[in-house]
Order: C-alpha cells, then structure tokens, then sequence
C-alpha cells in the first residue's frame, strides 16, 4: 500500500536546480500540463527532473538518497502497468534531455545511445547506414530505449529476434546512491562473471537508473511479405505456425493472433476494410522479412500454398503493396475501436504455452461470462512467442478485482505468467504470486535491499520491501 508522502522540501528542489540547471526542473502546474488526460499513469509529482548527463543523475540520485527522497524514472510514458506513476512527494527522473545517438559502428554492427533516444528516431537514423534495431511495437514513437530496457519491451518481432534483453549489449546504470556501474560491452559473447545488466534490463527502475545503452544491430531487412489468413479452428493456427516457421527457414519475423471478436471490432462500416469474411473464430497475421523481394516473394507464396494444401488455413490474403501491408496491420495495432466499446476497458498481457492457449482462451470467457454475461472479450496477441494480450470490458469500476481473478487465476495451474511484456509496476503486484514463488519473491526482495536499501527508486512498483 502507498502512504501519502510529506512534501519534497524547497532547500531540496533548488540543490536539483543546481545541478540541472533552472529549465531542468519543473514544479507545479508545469508539472500537471505535460500529460494532461493522460489515462495510463497520473502525474502528481512535486517536480520534474531533467538530466542532459550520467553525471547530474548521479548527483541527483545522491542528493535525493541522502534525503530519502522516492524518486520515480519516467521514459516515453507508453507503459500499460502504472510502473511510472508517480503521487505528491515523490519526484520524477526523466530522461528526455538525454537523447543522443552516441555511435552507431557499421563495422561491429552497435549503436551506444542514450536512455532518452526514441525507438523510431534510432530506426530512422540507422536507415542510411542499411541497418536496423528490430525492436517493434506500438508506441514506436514515443517510447524511449531506457524506458524499452527497463521494462524488456517485447512488440511484434519477438519470434525471430527475441525481447530486448537479447538485443541489448551493454549498460550504463546509475545506482540509488549515485554509483555509476558503467557496463558498456560491445561483444555478443562476453562470459566474464556475471551479467549485471540483466539485473536492471526488466527491473522497472527499481534498481538503477539506465543511462546509456549498447544494442545489437541486424542488416535491414530490404524485402518484406505479408498476410493475413483465417480459420475455424485453433488447431490449425497452431499447425500453420510451425509450419510457416520451417518452411520460411529462419525469416518468419511476425505470427500474430487475432480472434473475431477483435476483427469484427476493428474492420467493418467506418473502420478498417476486413480483407476475409468476418465469420471465422480465428485470423493470424504472418510477415517475412528478408533481403530479396522476388525470390522471398516465390517462397511465401509456396509456403502459405503447401499450408492451405494442407487445411492449416481456410483462406488468405497476400498483400500486393505496403499500402495493403499497413491496412492489414492496422487491424492488429488499432486499439482505439476497442478502448472505446468495451467499457470498463480492461487490458491484460499474459504468456502461456502454445499447446495451453485454446484451453486457456475458453477457462478466461467461461469465468467472465459466468459473471458478467453482457461481458465484452477480444483475444490477440504475439502467438508465436506464446504472448496473449486480451480486452474486456465487464462489470463496473470497482469489479477490477473480480475481472483479473478471471484472467490471472486459470494461469497458477499450466505455470503462466501473468506479464508477457508490459512488466509488473503498481497494475500487477496484487498478481505476482501466481507467476513467482515465495522463494523467488523473498529473493527479489534481497537484491532490492541491497542495491536500494532506502528504498527511494520506483518505490512500492512490482513488490514492496517491506511487509
């Protein structure tokens, strides 16, 4: 539980001006107009710190530990969990004045960049190089690559390249007391003792303040294939994506799940144009990137061919063009039809096994129609890496409660978890349980003491330090 906190002290707020400068920080109504409406995380903060180095946030966080002064990092605010959320007393640490691309070396295919960059201005830049970081998700332009680290951002590439903790080389991490762990590897392979950046990568800010970054960067893709199929039966999505997965040798990048719910939320009179018939349990969007657009061309079509040939799919469109390729993303990324009908709007983000999910979708509507039966639901989700995202829109404001038992609970028995890729942060604590044990619990509670014993970072997000 968060208790109210007394006020940040005046003396406090001018030593943070000192070391960041008088436009470095902002306090009251400046600090309320830069999210107004903002529906994820409140803003309440007494003030708003903006660094432009790792050194002023080292010395803010030594100011701000020496006060025992909570202090909560914010990226591009793009988060679903409440992680960056902040509440009278505390101050907020961001990190949008450090925005600089450092490097970028073709030769070892790296980037050092600060914590600040957004993930679609690095993209852009890469472009001219024939590079890419294939992180790729929703809030591409807004979310900040500190903000990615920090939370293990996921998105739509995940099957092929994997979350950020695979992409991320190296780390610069100022600790609560103003230590600088600078932990920049360039390498893909360094087994030099322990990994320390994968004790921060996910942490949520809990532990450190991510200030720099090394990623990983891949040629670019220059050929890309979409579709977007349907089916009447579960079994068939799951044979359709191993058997894209082989056939494609390597190149399948996206498999995303849709069911007709969703689809008929999103396509019809004045929304998206629905390619297929709008009476199919199922949709999966399927894309390949390569590097040769006519011999790539020639493969997917004989693949998603053999796949139809063997009943994986009952039919499909190929987009012929990147406008079609966008209208049928569209249908996935659009969540707007969604928020606005299913009211209460829920949105819930779980990872299970492939082989689990049928069962799994049918527990979650059983439990909710049980309840509420005018319920609304929508499953979707990164399939291929097992990640499902789900919409609802049950009962009333204070029913959260009753709605999570009914996505959460049929996870404990098949050992799901209930964060894919969103994280934990305020939205999820209650839920932990089901995804962590005790021993797991109790063990995340030890490295929070030890590297943030006053307990001043992002204090209260995915566990609390004490009873």
């Amino acid at each position: 539980m968060q208790h109210a906190l007394p006020a940040v002290p005046a003396a406090l707020i001018e030593q943070l001006r000192a070391v960041v400068g008088e436009t470095g920080v902002l306090t009251g109504e400046e600090v309320a107009a830069r999210y107004p409406g903002y529906f994820m995380d409140r803003i309440a903060a007494d003030a708003i710190v903006r660094p432009r180095t790792t050194e002023e946030v080292s010395a803010v966080l030594q100011l701000c530990n020496a006060a025992g002064q909570p202090v909560v990092v914010q990226g591009g605010m793009s988060g679903w969990v409440r992680a960056t959320q902040t509440k009278a007393g505390e101050i907020a640490l961001s990190l949008e004045r450090m925005a600089d691309i450092e490097e970028i070396d073709t030769v070892n295919r790296t980037a050092t960049v600060q914590a600040g960059v957004i993930l679609d201005t690095l993209e852009t830049a890469l472009a001219e190089h024939g590079l890419t970081f294939p992180l790729d998700l929703g809030g591409r332009g807004s979310c900040q690559l500190g903000g990615n680290a920090s939370t293990n951002a996921g998105g739509m590439r995940v099957i092929r390249y994997g979350m950020m903790r695979e992409q991320v080389l190296g780390i610069e991490t100022v600790l609560a007391d103003g230590r600088v762990i600078s932990s920049l590897n360039q390498m893909i392979k360094n087994n030099a003792g322990y990994d320390l950046k994968q004790l921060f990568i996910g942490s949520e800010g809990t532990l450190g303040v991510i200030t720099r970054l090394v990623l990983r960067l891949r040629e670019r893709p220059t050929s890309s294939n979409t579709a977007i199929v349907c089916a009447s039966d579960f079994s068939q999505i799951v044979d359709l994506l191993r058997f894209v997965d082989q056939g494609l040798g390597g190149l399948l990048s996206a498999f995303e799940l849709i069911d007709n719910n969703f689809y008929n939320v999103n396509t019809g009179a004045g929304k998206h144009a629905g390619p297929l018939a709008s009476d199919k349990p199922y949709y999966a969007i399927i894309e390949m990137l390569g590097s040769q657009q006519d011999r790539d061309s020639e493969l997917f079509e004989t693949v998603l061919g053999e796949a139809g040939e063997r009943g994986y799919f009952d039919d499909a469109v190929l987009a012929r063009s990147e406008t079609q390729r966008e209208q049928i993303w569209n249908i996935r990324e659009d969540l707007e039809h969604v928020v606005r009908e299913f009211q209460p709007f829920y949105a819930f983000d779980v990872s299970l096994p492939v082989g689990r999910m049928q069962d799994y979708i049918a527990a979650v509507t059983e439990k909710l129609k049980g309840r509420w039966p005018d319920s609304k639901i929508a499953f979707l989700g990164h399939m291929g890496d097992g990640n499902l995202h789900i919409a609802i829109g049950a009962g009333g404001e204070d029913d959260r409660h009753g709605v999570e038992a009914c996505v959460y609970e049929p996870l404990r028995p098949i050992g799901g978890s209930i964060s894919a890729e969103h994280g934990i942060g305020l939205e999820k604590k209650p839920w932990l349980d089901v995804s962590r044990s005790a021993d797991e619990r109790k063990l995340m509670k030890d490295i929070k003491q030890l590297l943030d014993p006053g307990n001043i970072l992002n204090p209260g997000k995915i566990l609390d330090l004490h009873p």
